[in-house]
């Protein structure tokens, strides 16, 4: 599994600890920016990694903002995906259980570096259950055409 990962300026101070959260759980990561915390627009990375986690089949994401909403909005604009605006670990376990959730967004400003790993422990290891769940998700991905 491979974890694309990116910020806009007010998510960059936590990014660091999520790419190190998840290469040491023994993910491939790739850090899609920005390399600094100067200000940048958040549509712009959402983008970047919506796009690569729809084209890599075996891929997730975490994408960080100030509240995680600007994230989710934009990341959810793209086919294929299924960003979820969590915070907290049971919002985390639930996104990947109920939802196959296969992006993580969160707000920096609003999550502390503890609930930042707990919501990071429940989307690498929640299975999704499918289930009843199963043709909720394929009327979300309906949604789409």
């Amino acid at each position: 599994m491979k974890y694309y990962v990116a910020s806009d300026h007010a998510g960059f101070a936590v990014k660091g600890q999520v790419v190190e959260f998840l290469r040491a759980k023994g993910f491939e990561v790739e850090d899609l920016g920005p390399q600094s915390a100067d200000r940048v627009d958040y549509p712009d990375f959402a983008a970047k990694v919506a796009k690569a986690v729809a084209e890599d089949g075996n891929s997730r994401g975490v994408l960080i903002c100030g509240t995680g909403i600007g994230m989710s909005i934009a990341a959810n604009k793209v086919d294929g995906i299924r960003a979820a605006h969590c915070h907290d670990f049971y919002t985390a376990q639930m996104a990947r259980a109920h939802n196959d959730a296969n992006i993580l967004c969160f707000g920096e400003r609003v999550s502390g570096p503890g609930v930042i790993d707990s919501m990071l422990e429940a989307f690498v290891s929640t299975p999704f259950e499918g289930g009843r769940h199963a043709g909720r998700v394929e009327k979300i991905m309906a949604l789409e055409k």
